[in-house]
């Protein structure tokens, strides 16, 4: 990755102290249009296929945690553009330093009235609202007053851009790990927004062609995490075994112990390897179904889900196995070993990824 040596501990460490991700990394960010992952290249993004993006999100992530995460999270928001009205897209995304953020929860209300929507509500875990021009929000909709409910008799659901300006950002974002995320919450209320600021995050709503609009949100959502758990664990993985070898030259281990961690490493690495194969090769068979048959098979899209909760699982066991022979260096709230350890088990509390089924 062009220009890695600047994705540093100490630059990470700043980010982690400023609570967001320091202009160096912003910079980098809008040159190689990172937060546009998806946007259409006529609209100044890079365009990039499911399988291209999961790759760059995976070695950002490996760089720094929340780097990749935030990274992620907003192209994730950006990838909306698929489903937003031509006049909306035209006017925001080619500007060079378009961000969104989002947030998943249904924490608003929008209630129709004429040519406009009323929109009221608080949202959770936006990450990178500190970066963003713009924000994603998901509200249950109404018609003057009157809640709209759809054939199964559940409110309707459907998606808003709202400015920066508009909303007021919530400093809630108090946790041990991915503290440079600046996953705030935002809210607003009555705000009114023109009809075209609605969207619906479905296949067939999508606006634009492009066969990455037709992938699934709840698999594209759940393979583009699992990325960034791979890349975190890599990350971490390397600093134990670092910190076990830099033990080792004033400990002395005996022969008995350095073959117990030497074999461990490799029995966790070939572990890692063979589902990291998994994961790449199931996305990459769904990403080919979908270009040949514009659509992705319901079992293909269980074999996504099934291997982004597995790869997750087996991150989080290996990560566990290996934790301790990094001794107390792992502890240390500066180091570089503790902060990407508490990454890992904050962003692998995600509710999507928790349970292996």
């Amino acid at each position: 990755m062009q220009n890695s040596k600047l994705f540093n501990h100490e630059l990470a460490a700043k980010a982690e102290k400023l609570g967001c991700l320091p202009d160096e990394w912003l910079t980098q960010i809008y040159a190689e249009k990172w937060f546009k992952l998806f946007v259409p290249k006529e609209l100044g993004g890079r365009g990039c296929t499911l399988p291209e993006a999961l790759k760059i999100e995976e070695k950002l992530a490996r760089l720094d945690g929340s780097l990749g995460w935030t990274v992620t999270l907003c192209a994730g928001a950006a990838w909306f553009v698929g489903y937003m009205d031509e006049s909306l897209r035209k006017d925001i995304f080619p500007d060079e330093k378009l961000c969104l953020a989002g947030s998943g929860f249904v924490g608003g209300k929008a209630n129709k009235v004429g040519e406009n929507y009323l929109i009221s509500g608080s949202w959770t875990y936006a990450s990178g609202a500190l970066h963003a021009t713009h924000l994603t929000a998901n509200c249950e909709i109404s018609e003057d007053g009157k809640t709209l409910l759809d054939e199964k008799g559940k409110p309707v659901i459907k998606a808003f851009l709202l400015d920066r300006k508009e909303v007021e950002i919530l400093d809630g974002w108090n946790y041990m790990g991915m503290i440079a995320t600046g996953s705030h919450a935002f809210r607003c209320e009555n705000l009114s927004v023109p009809l075209n600021r609605c969207f619906e995050i479905l296949p067939e709503k999508a606006q634009l062609t492009a066969p990455v609009y037709q992938y699934p949100f709840h698999q594209f959502a759940e393979a583009t995490l699992a990325a960034n758990i791979l890349g975190i664990t890599k990350h971490l993985k390397d600093l134990i075994e670092q910190s076990f070898w830099k033990r080792n030259e004033y400990r002395k281990y005996d022969e008995k112990h350095l073959n117990y961690f030497t074999e461990l490493l490799n029995k966790q690495n070939k572990k890692l390897q063979k589902v990291q194969d998994d994961f790449y090769r199931q996305v990459n068979t769904s990403w080919d179904e979908l270009e040949k048959n514009g659509k992705i098979s319901d079992s293909r899209l269980k074999k996504i889900s099934k291997v982004s909760r597995k790869l997750t699982q087996k991150c989080r066991s290996i990560n566990g196995k290996l934790y301790p022979f990094s001794g107390l260096e792992a502890a240390k709230t500066h180091t570089e070993l503790n902060r990407v350890w508490r990454d890992f088990n904050t962003v692998g509390q995600h509710a999507l990824l928790i349970f292996p089924f």
